[in-house]
């Protein structure tokens, strides 16, 4: 299964690009994003493989792909549907769509109806919480410069414009209020009570460095 693919974009007009890796193989994938050919990027791959057909549906944070996935499983969601879902709505949209019921933003999505939407709800209610677990940044290093500046302040990372490396930055005080609220609500949504957590969360904000409210779920997972 294709999980991930990096290269230079040969062609790309917000419905498909082709995207040529380092072994000289070229890929045509599904992309609802304009990607400057010529430009080398990265992208996560959702390989959907049915008895006649193999398609390849990109996204450009793990987050997405996982919620792609998560969307294919509903009763009569196709992955093209899933698409046009994703299209229409970011990941954080659909998920809080889902948890706080609100049918008419799924609506908005073409081919999403009443009960499509309805169903989604359903479907996905008790599961779609683990979808924070999985990092929303984006494939920066890949990224064109201004893209990158774009992103710098909302994904906390400094960009190191003499190299093109990028280190984590240091979350400041507010910063850590962030990610443990963040964290906090992720791991409620998967079940969990805040009582048993909290000390837990605040045990690894102290001894680790975390930059990322999904990096402190897993590590409090992991703990649990």
């Amino acid at each position: 299964m294709i999980a991930y693919l990096e290269g230079e974009i040969l062609f790309s007009d917000g419905n498909e690009v082709i995207i040529r890796t380092d072994s000289g193989v070229a890929y045509q994938v599904y992309c609802r994003h304009v990607l400057a050919e010529g430009d080398r990027r990265g992208l996560y791959i959702s390989h959907v493989i049915r008895e006649n057909l193999q398609e390849l549906f990109s996204f450009r944070s793990l987050r997405e792909k996982k919620l792609f996935e998560m969307l294919m499983t509903v009763k009569g969601v196709g992955p093209k549907s899933a698409y046009s879902l994703m299209s229409s709505l970011a990941a954080n949209d659909i998920h809080d769509a889902v948890i706080f019921e609100n049918k008419k933003l799924l609506q908005q999505a073409q081919g999403v109806g009443p009960k499509a939407a309805a169903q989604i709800m359903l479907d996905l209610k008790n599961k779609i919480g683990r979808v924070k677990m999985y990092s929303e940044l984006y494939s920066v290093k890949d990224m064109p410069a201004v893209e990158r500046a774009q992103h710098e302040d909302g994904n906390k990372i400094k960009i190191d414009h003499k190299d093109e490396k990028h280190t984590s930055s240091v979350p400041v005080e507010s910063d850590r209020h962030s990610i443990m609220r963040e964290a906090i609500m992720a791991c409620k949504e998967l079940g969990f009570k805040e009582s048993d957590i909290l000390p837990l969360a605040q045990k690894i904000l102290n001894e680790s460095t975390v930059t990322r409210s999904e990096q402190l779920v897993h590590l409090v997972l992991k703990g649990i």
